[in-house]
């Protein structure tokens, strides 16, 4: 493949810079759906008030582990991402009392 050829069109120009309103639209109905998917199904006011200041973590899990959380997520009809938030949250508000927080 040609090195010219990626993410260009034939006349050299970037494929968004041709409809960069376009592209823009979509990329971002995409990215508020992609968001909204992602969002635990919870009261709307906590979600939207938490999400803005959130930190995106990536966790690694063996396998084993990860079917597991799979498992536990859909026998409580919940996604892996938002059980895997819950706990966090559940031991970090442990851990605080632990320390007398």
């Amino acid at each position: 493949m040609p090195i010219g050829s990626l993410g260009r069109s034939k006349s050299g120009r970037h494929r968004d810079a041709e409809e960069p309103q376009q592209a823009e639209t979509s990329h971002d109905e995409e990215l508020t759906s992609y968001l909204a998917a992602l969002a635990p199904d919870a009261d709307n006011e906590t979600t939207a008030s938490g999400f803005g200041s959130a930190q995106v973590y990536q966790l690694r899990l063996q396998l084993m582990a990860n079917e597991q959380l799979k498992e536990l997520a859909a026998e409580r009809q919940t996604s892996p991402q938002a059980l895997a938030t819950e706990w966090v949250m559940q031991r970090l508000e442990w851990e605080a009392r632990q320390r007398g927080h």
